[in-house]
């Protein structure tokens, strides 16, 4: 005879779960004896003080053994993972840092668990192994009868007619047995992972600590293909150009005797790859200035203060370099500064400051421009912003009609 097959599963999860059930009992009412000895011994002597300290003691050195113990059961039997709370970065010994470490990992929650909810958990799986037991015992009721001996057969009156009963009544008791271990199953997972896991702020502030590791991963994954992107452009791209433009020249200087058109047409061509070849240096260095790369971000600004047409004081001051990621959010944000102070601003002179201070890298540009800039305008600077904020920075705009107008971007550089 062939078992259905959600009959099977509901036969091994009722097993699974009773078995869970019936781990639990002794870990659960481990700590009893200790409070109940506690109890006993100031009713009996009246010494409080000492037998309080004792318990105490043994319930603190208790409480992570069956912690863990407690961790084993649900992550074997049932499947369930109760991860354990992150362990505080180590610090000196001081009353204010050992009372952040009891706020932080809350082993009262621990204690409360083993002490309180354990013996009330015990409670209901001695029940839920009773049901068990009587359902055995009823479905089995005419082959435990029949081995009885036959003078407590005659004895019984009206057993022949209790036993259909007994079978029925064990029956039923089966069939109740798979939801009721797996409602208490269910309650202690949900209860284990609020008390001995990790508290909910810990939670979150992991999560919050993964997504600022993830981020930091993909910023930098998005520099180095910019990089690359750089590379292959200006090693490849670049220089096919250059030897196009070269080519083309030679061909004006060496074949005189060309026809006007033709002559034309190459010399339009030339012109044509000389600014292409422009284009793509311009673009070159707006996606990642090699000098960026290979000398830093002070002699990189210094580049771009020399290529700006209008005069640009500058002054940096870093004690080492950042990260390469920040150096080239900060690169951008002088860049896109003083490109707007050029052409849209129509200052006459520009100001930029950088200086780190602890972890943060501050970047200050100043220009006495028209001023009028708003980063709700969706301008270049709204893109700023964005950029900034990627790093968890600060972006600032100060820029009245009339000027000047002040950019700020503050930058975690910490590694």
């Amino acid at each position: 005879m062939t078992i259905p097959a959600g009959l099977r599963r509901t036969a091994l999860r009722a097993r699974r779960d009773t078995g869970f059930l019936a781990a639990g009992v002794l870990p659960h009412l481990a700590l009893v004896p200790v409070w109940s000895w506690a109890a006993t011994t100031t009713a009996r002597t009246g010494n409080w003080l000492l037998t309080v300290s004792v318990s105490a003691a043994l319930v603190l050195l208790g409480a992570p053994v069956l912690t863990a113990v407690q961790r084993a059961r649900y992550r074997v039997l049932i499947g369930v993972d109760v991860p354990r709370p992150t362990p505080a970065a180590p610090e000196q010994w001081t009353w204010a840092s050992t009372t952040r470490r009891l706020a932080a990992t809350r082993p009262w929650r621990k204690i409360g668990y083993h002490l309180l909810l354990g013996p009330l958990f015990a409670l209901l799986e001695l029940l839920v192994l009773a049901v068990a037991a009587a359902g055995l015992a009823g479905v089995l009721a005419y082959a435990w009868s029949w081995a009885l001996p036959i003078g407590v057969r005659q004895d019984w009156f009206g057993y022949l007619t209790r036993l259909p009963m007994y079978t029925a009544g064990g029956l039923l008791l089966l069939c109740a047995l798979p939801w009721t271990a797996r409602a208490v199953a269910r309650a202690e997972a949900r209860l284990a992972s609020g008390l001995l896991g990790p508290s909910r702020a810990q939670r979150l502030q992991e999560r919050v600590d993964q997504l600022a590791v993830s981020r930091t991963d993909l910023i930098e994954a998005v520099d180095a293909e910019r990089r690359r992107i750089e590379r292959n452009l200006h090693d490849g791209t670049q220089q096919r150009l250059v030897s196009l433009a070269v080519n083309l020249g030679l061909v004006l200087a060496a074949r005189p005797d060309l026809p006007s058109d033709t002559r034309e047409a190459i010399a339009e061509a030339h012109l044509e790859a000389k600014e292409a070849i422009a284009e793509l240096d311009d673009l070159v260095r707006g996606l990642h200035p090699a000098v960026l790369e290979d000398r830093g971000l002070d002699a990189a600004l210094s580049g771009l203060a020399a290529r700006t047409p209008l005069p640009v004081r500058l002054r940096v001051d870093l004690e080492e370099r950042v990260a390469p990621y920040v150096e080239s959010v900060a690169y951008f944000v002088i860049s896109e500064a003083l490109t707007n102070a050029t052409k849209h601003a129509n200052a006459m002179r520009a100001e930029v400051t950088v200086r780190q201070v602890g972890e943060v890298l501050r970047v200050r540009v100043t220009d006495d421009g028209l001023g009028g800039a708003d980063t709700a305008a969706g301008t270049g600077l709204t893109g700023l912003a964005k950029r900034v904020g990627s790093l968890d920075g600060a972006f600032h705009v100060s820029s009245p009609v009339g000027g000047p107008t002040t950019i700020t971007a503050e930058l975690p550089c910490a590694r």
